[in-house]
This record gives structure tokens, C-alpha cells and sequence, in this order.
């Protein structure tokens, strides 16, 4: 047996161990909320988070493709990056996984007869982490230039005497 087929026959207690572990950054209620609602439009969080990390597992059992693993991380690194989680909150599901598949497998993955694929596994792991660091910094930076942009409005309408443009102030 592979290390990929071993793995596509423990996927759902890998993917529900990662899951609990990607939302361990909410607050306790809101991640029942997000773990048990499944629908996109009343748990867009929830259901981004969970669709991500079911398509990222399968990429990392596929050949590396860093367009298609940048389009499926962007949904979910985004939605942190706005909730302004610390970059190490934001991305530490993703190395998580290493844990969770040690876990998950126990003594199969101790007494490994795949060390290769392993090695890879571990790779593919390590550089979804960095991409997610990537998508990360261009998030939290959109958002800064967007908060610049916010105050450079709201001071092009302070008035020539440093006071509100307002019709109050008139005359006085």
C-alpha cells in the first residue's frame, strides 16, 4: 500500500482532525456554528474553510501545482487576513496537517515503508505554508492601502481651517 492510498482511506478523520485544528483561532461557539453548518450562504466562513481544506488535502496527494493550491488557499487565507489573526494564527492549520496524519495513521506511518513519499508529503505541506504566507502579506498589505486610502479621503475633506467641512460650520 502507498502513502497516497493510505491516506485517501483515513480521509475523513484526517480531514475532521484538521478541521477542529483550522478553527481552534475562533471563539468556542463560533466554531460549532462553522463546523456543523454546512451551507455557503448562512456560514460563508465555515463553509469556505472546510471546502479549502478538502481541496488542499487532495492536492497535496496530486502533482504540485502552484496555480491550482494559490486558487484554492486564496478563499481561506483571505477571510483571516481580514479577521486580522496574527500570520502565525492564520497559517498554522496548514503544518498542523503533519501532526494530524502522524495521528491519524499511528504506527503505519512509524513503521514506514515510504519514507520517499513521506519526505515529499512533508515538502508539498511545507510550501502550501509558505504560499499561504504569501497570499497572506498581499491581503493584510491590500488592506492597509486601503485604510491610507480611507484616511487620505476623509482629510481632503477637512476645510482650509482645519475644521470639518459641515454646513454647522458656515459663518462661524
Amino acid at each position: 500500500m502507498t502513502l497516497k492510498e493510505l491516506l485517501s482511506e483515513k480521509k475523513s478523520a484526517i480531514l475532521e482532525g484538521w478541521l477542529d485544528r483550522a478553527l481552534e483561532v475562533y471563539p468556542e461557539g463560533s466554531r460549532d456554528v462553522f463546523r456543523k453548518n454546512q451551507d455557503s450562504f448562512s456560514n460563508p466562513i465555515g463553509s469556505t474553510i472546510r471546502e479549502g481544506i478538502e481541496k488542499l488535502f487532495q492536492e497535496i496527494l496530486e502533482p504540485t501545482d502552484v496555480a491550482r493550491s494559490r486558487s484554492i488557499l486564496d478563499p481561506i487565507i483571505r477571510i483571516r487576513a481580514v479577521e486580522n489573526l496574527s500570520p502565525s494564527q492564520a497559517m498554522a492549520f496548514i503544518p498542523l496537517l503533519k501532526k494530524i496524519i502522524k495521528e491519524s495513521l499511528g504506527n503505519q506511518i512509524r513503521e514506514s515503508i515510504f519514507p520517499q513519499e513521506w519526505m515529499t508529503l512533508n515538502c508539498k505541506i511545507d510550501q502550501l505554508t509558505l504560499q499561504a504566507f504569501d497570499i497572506y502579506m498581499e491581503c493584510r498589505e491590500k488592506i492597509h492601502q486601503l485604510k491610507i486610502k480611507e484616511l487620505k479621503s476623509e482629510m481632503g475633506k477637512v476645510g482650509g481651517e482645519g475644521r470639518p467641512e459641515n454646513p454647522f460650520w458656515e459663518g462661524r
